[in-house]
Parts: C-alpha cells; sequence; structure tokens
C-alpha cells in the first residue's frame, strides 16, 4: 500500500490516529508492506505533526521514504528510503538496476548540510518565507474571493484548495478564463472521478509574495465575470 498520511493531495488534511493504527493492523492482518511517503511533512503551519506510520511500526512493514525535492532544490534529484533491514539487500539490487549511479560528491554535501544542521536552519527560514506567502493567500480567500471561494482547512503544504460556493459553475473555464489573464490556478474536478466538488488548487510556493495580492484581486475579477 502506498500513502501520504502527512498530506493528503489535493485536499490536504492528515490522516487520524485512529486510521493510522487501523492501518498497521490491517498490513499486518494481511502481511503487506506500507510505503510512507511523508512529503510536506517540513512544512506545517499551526498544528503540530501526528506521528509518522514508521515510529508507529513494530512489526517492520512500513517503507518510509521522502525527498529533498521541495525542502531544497527540485534539480538536486535526491530521495532516502528507511526500510526494515531484511528488505535492505533486495532494495540495494534494485536501486543499481534501476539508477545505477549518483554523484557521490553531491551525496557528501548534502551529508555534511545534514550533519552541521545547516538543513533544519534551512527549512525554518523556508518555512517562514512560505508562511508568509500562505498567510497572503488566506487573507484574499477571506476578502475579496470570499463571496465564490471556500477554503477547505489545512495546515501544511505549498497550496490551498477551495470549493466554489456555486457549484454550477465549471471550474475548468474559470482556471481558461484565469490563464488569459495570467494567472496559474488547476480545477479540483479534475482530481476527481465524478468531477465534483468544484473548486481551484492554487500554489504558493514559487510566488513573489509582491505579487500575490494583485493576482487574487484579478483572479476575483475572473469569478465575478468581468
Amino acid at each position: 500500500m502506498f500513502t501520504t498520511p502527512s498530506h493528503q493531495f489535493p485536499t490536504g488534511p492528515p490522516l487520524s490516529l485512529y486510521r493510522r493504527r487501523a492501518l498497521l493492523d490491517f498490513a499486518g492482518r494481511h502481511r503487506c508492506a506500507v510505503i510512507e511517503d511523508d512529503y510536506d511533512s517540513e512544512f506545517r503551519f499551526t498544528e503540530r505533526p501526528l506521528e509518522t506510520l514508521h515510529s508507529m511500526d513494530d512489526a517492520g512493514r512500513v517503507l518510509y521514504v521522502g525527498s529533498f525535492s521541495k525542502s531544497l532544490v527540485p534539480g538536486i534529484r535526491f530521495g532516502y528510503l528507511v526500510a526494515p533491514e531484511p528488505l535492505q539487500e533486495a532494495l540495494r539490487a534494485a536501486l543499481q538496476l534501476s539508477v545505477g549511479y549518483v554523484e557521490v560528491p553531491e551525496q557528501a554535501a548534502l551529508a555534511r548540510f545534514l550533519e552541521d544542521g545547516l538543513f533544519a536552519r534551512h527549512v525554518r527560514r523556508a518555512r517562514a518565507a512560505y508562511g508568509e506567502r500562505r498567510a497572503l493567500v488566506l487573507e484574499g480567500l477571506h476578502g475579496p474571493l470570499a463571496p465564490h471561494l471556500e477554503l477547505v482547512p489545512c495546515q501544511a503544504g505549498l497550496h490551498v484548495t477551495t470549493t466554489l460556493r456555486d457549484q454550477s459553475v465549471d471550474d475548468t473555464a474559470v482556471v481558461r478564463r484565469a490563464a488569459a489573464q495570467g494567472l496559474a490556478v488547476e480545477a479540483l474536478s479534475s482530481y476527481t472521478v465524478a468531477g465534483t466538488p468544484r473548486g481551484l488548487v492554487m500554489g504558493y510556493g514559487a510566488a513573489d509574495p509582491a505579487s500575490i495580492r494583485p493576482g487574487l484581486e484579478r483572479l476575483a475579477a475572473v469569478l465575478d465575470g468581468r
């Protein structure tokens, strides 16, 4: 089983402690492995994160994976895997067959970056910067966008998800009209099988803070039909 318990995409809620335990019980009964992708766990802005599945696992069934693509640089292409000891030899063999070679100097530099505490310092600064952008987006959702969009509560990640208050509005059409105004948003319905609910998914990770308020005002004008 593959799961992202710290942050479901695109709506954002974490898997509750009760459901985490139920998932581990299910894996034990059916003798299956659980791959836990703990993405976005570095960027939580309100409540503290719940325990990882890996930390709760006492049967050696959880493989904990992550990467540095969002926390450092997308182009670094480094990830990590914490696996139960009986699986490690087979996983190393699979890694050699599938990837073959990873730059040793870059690995050494990243290891030093982690050991010296520089990564933790960087994440604190990044969390503060992203928190500022997130606050500006939430301000807009409680301001000019409030008549049209309702926020889906979420405490982590680099995007916010909203639902349209008027579900008769075609969110894919809104996305096209927004693109014509130079705005990049995604239709929530594109992530569903049934095409509902309808809403907008808005990322702010790469946004210039100075552009967020004007951009949200232009989005409000799109939704107003202007």
